[in-house]
């Protein structure tokens, strides 16, 4: 007797379990598909507005708005509709709640704002909305940035859509360096084309580092190539007195393109290009297109 009460005892613990696992299991299979977004207590609140933005349910969303929900309504981490909607990459869901009321600049206590989420799933579109409505491409040194996330990602998009809009190129975050170091580091090309072609300061990286010396660490030859041709110094010597050639491992393409580069004098033509594109300055670098040049040479300043 006291066997068969012991496995019914037994029995009914593991029912239980099993119910419970049920219950759960989908719940928390939904919690973690969210990552950086959703922790334990921010899921706990969510509203059904939350869930609805979340999912790009469009029709839905409208109709909590209409029955009263605030397009502001916070989880207890601080996560908007917005949030969820931008990085789910929800861009009708976005523009809804904009036109709602959302406050474009709402940050979670991580200090994450919906722009930095749109950067993050690289959903240009989103960052594009978000721009036009007023979001700020920078808000505080200390919280997460925008702009360097779509260059760690590689969300070339996103980064043009925050250059057009005025975002500080040459942002430097402590403890990441500028977009341009971050790009590099990452190996993400085409955003080291786009912020080298808004005319990024070349020689800005993370402390003592440059962009070259990030890049050099890295395997990606053609953006080497492409840091030496907008006049990255291949002699600049970081905190530990290296060059970019001390950093490349030994053998590999990126050290070979180092060391051609040395024994090759610069040309002229390259060096009047830089010193025209230093004379003209960031912010009048668009106006090269004005200048009265042949179209060729107009290209040529340009690097197109």
């Amino acid at each position: 007797m006291a066997g068969n009460s012991s496995a019914k005892g037994c029995l009914t613990l593991e029912g239980r379990k099993r119910s419970l696992e049920n219950a759960e299991g989908p719940a928390t299979k939904r919690k973690n598909s969210w990552g950086i977004l959703i922790s334990q207590g921010s899921w706990a609140d969510r509203s059904p507005l939350h869930e609805a933005a979340s999912q790009g349910r469009l029709l839905g969303l409208k109709t909590l708005l209409l029955q009263g929900y605030s397009p502001n309504t916070l989880t207890i981490d601080h996560v908007t509709p917005l949030h969820e909607a931008c990085l789910g990459d929800h861009l009708a869901c976005a523009r809804v709640l904009i036109e709602a009321g959302a406050n474009v600049n709402a940050t979670t206590i991580d200090g994450m704002t919906p722009l930095f989420h749109a950067c993050s799933r690289g959903s240009a579109a989103c960052v594009e909305l978000l721009l036009e409505n007023g979001a700020k491409p920078f808000l505080d040194q200390c919280l997460p940035s925008p702009i360097h996330e779509a260059c760690r990602k590689g969300h070339s998009g996103c980064l043009e859509a925050l250059i057009t809009w005025g975002a500080d190129v040459d942002q430097d975050i402590p403890y990441l360096g500028t977009p341009l170091y971050v790009a590099a580091a990452s190996q993400h090309l085409q955003c080291v084309k786009k912020l080298l072609y808004a005319g990024v300061d070349i020689e800005k990286g993370r402390y003592s580092d440059t962009p070259l010396h990030s890049a050099a660490q890295q395997t990606n030859a053609d953006i080497i190539k492409l840091l030496l041709d907008f006049g990255a110094n291949a002699n600049a010597k970081n905190a530990e007195s290296k060059r970019p050639i001390d950093m490349a491992i030994q053998g590999t393409m990126i050290e070979r393109v180092l060391l051609i580069h040395e024994a090759t004098p610069c040309s002229l033509c390259q060096q009047c290009r830089l010193c025209i594109r230093k004379c003209l300055g960031r912010s009048r670098l668009h106006l090269i297109s004005l200048l009265e040049l042949p179209a060729v040479l107009k290209q040529f300043l340009q690097y197109r």
